[in-house]
């Protein structure tokens, strides 16, 4: 149709990023569950922690960061 703005095919496929990249560095992404980790590792050492541990890594995830 004449007038009619043409449409590019890539903008009608385009998919969100399933994995989207970190917008931080990983040392300055999630500093309340870092701090609450942290503290409980040297308070009472790592194997009393597992809690504050996965909430960091679970934190830094949803940052967009691949953590095991």
């Amino acid at each position: 149709m004449p007038g009619t703005p043409a449409i590019s095919q890539t903008a009608l496929t385009t998919e969100p990023d399933s994995n989207p990249k970190p917008k931080k560095n990983i040392c300055c992404a999630c500093p309340e569950t870092r701090k609450l980790r942290d503290e409980c590792i040297i308070e009472h050492g790592e194997s009393a922690c597992s809690k504050w541990i996965e909430a960091h890594k679970q934190c830094l995830r949803a940052e967009g960061f691949n953590v095991l």
